[in-house]
């Protein structure tokens, strides 16, 4: 045993030992950015909603001083589904309100829904509506639209800042 000792593959062992350590510490630690690279983000190809929360929006909309988008929707509403499933998935319509908008989509019969509906004079659904920072609407449209005409109506909105 001495002579492991004494001949430095002790401490050359240690050393080992200790560096390895060090080095799967910080492959597993993703904070430290330049020793274990975190992949780049992609961005999403669909729109990116608020869920339910026409006061978080309204926060958010306050603090990034962005127009809020509305998806006012029913649970049993077909062309809602169908808006969901193909508009708010288009990858050029979601660049873009993900980009310019707070987007908020709202169940109207749940929670604070049915008096938003009421206070905003929901009469169908599908209605999509943007409202300036402050929650005043500056522009609504109801029933089901193509990525296209969503792109026309967020920057119609956006034209009238």
């Amino acid at each position: 045993m001495r002579r492991f000792f004494k001949s430095g593959f002790y401490n050359y062992g240690i050393t080992l030992f200790i560096a390895a350590g060090i080095g799967f510490g910080l492959m597993i630690n993703p904070s430290i950015k330049h020793i274990a690279p975190v992949a780049a983000t992609k961005a999403p190809s669909h729109i990116v909603f608020i869920e339910d929360s026409w006061k978080e929006a309204l926060k958010q909309g306050a603090l990034q001083k962005k127009y809020i988008f509305v998806d006012a929707y029913a649970s049993w509403c077909g062309p809602c589904k169908m808006l969901k499933a193909t508009t708010f998935n288009n990858a050029e319509a979601a660049a873009f309100f993900n980009a310019n908008f707070v987007n908020v989509s709202i169940d109207m019969e749940k929670g604070q829904g049915p008096e938003l509906a009421r206070q905003w004079q929901l009469q169908a659904y599908p209605t999509l509506i943007i409202f300036n920072s402050k929650g005043e609407p500056v522009l609504g449209s109801v029933g089901f639209i193509k990525a296209a005409d969503l792109l026309r109506f967020g920057k119609q909105a956006l034209a009238k800042k």
